[in-house]
Parts: C-alpha cells; structure tokens; sequence
C-alpha cells in the first residue's frame, strides 16, 4: 500500500506537466487561429475585388478571427491555470485575464456587428414581435 502512496506525486508532476503542455498546444492553435484568419481575409481582400465594400468585410473577417482566436486563448488560460497549484495569486491572474480577453470580444462583437453581445436577443425579439404586428 505505501508503493502506491509513495507514486502519488509523480503521478501529479507527470499529469502537471502534460496538461500544462495540453495548455500551451491549445495556445499555439489560437494564434493559429488568429494569424489564418488574418492570412486568409487579406487573401479574400485582395483576390476578389468584386464587393462593394472591401475594407468593410476585411475588417468582419479579421474581427472573426480574432474573436474565435480569443476564446481559444481564454480556454487555453483556464486549462493551464488547472495544470499548476491553485492559489489566489493563479486565480486572480486568471480572472484578469478572463476580464481582459472578454472585454476585447465583447468590443469585437460591437466593431463587427454593431450591438453589445447580450443584445442579440432583444433584437431578435424586436423583429419577431414586429412580423407578428404587420401579419393579419
């Protein structure tokens, strides 16, 4: 029984070490994220001139991009925050960050779309109630 009990913080060292390596591959692949998105909207903005307006939806795209990229980063804080000794010093570099990188959506999502994220539900109630006045 003490075999066991004596292999117990290796184990926690080992698994430490492979969620935090778990958490910096998800990092990599946000910035992936972000840098492709990028690529690929100058990509799209400058082989297809066809739009009206271009610099409109490039910024939409890159906006995307950074949007999706962000969450993935934020999941990527989390995850790395599980790997290493919980403390309120972790916690609250987390939670900062957490603050930071939502805030950055949430200005996204206003840049891109032109309305705070929790108002899409008012706005989609706004226009169902408007069909069901103008239906007889």
């Amino acid at each position: 029984m003490s075999t066991n009990i004596e292999r117990l913080p290796t184990f926690e060292a080992t698994a430490s070490s492979w969620i935090h390596l778990v958490g910096i591959c998800i990092e990599i692949f946000g910035v992936f994220i972000i840098v492709a998105g990028i690529v690929w909207s100058t990509y799209l903005c400058v082989h297809w001139q066809a739009t009206t307006q271009p610099y409109d939806e490039y910024k939409i795209r890159i906006g995307r991009s950074l949007l999706l990229g962000l969450e993935v980063l934020v999941a990527a804080d989390i995850v790395k925050t599980i790997a290493i000794e919980l403390t309120f010093t972790s916690l609250g570099l987390l939670a900062g960050l957490v603050l930071v990188r939502t805030f950055l959506s949430w200005t996204l999502v206003l840049e891109i779309e032109g309305r705070w994220p929790w108002k899409r539900e008012l706005l989609s109630l706004g226009v169902a109630r408007q069909a069901n006045k103008t239906t007889p």
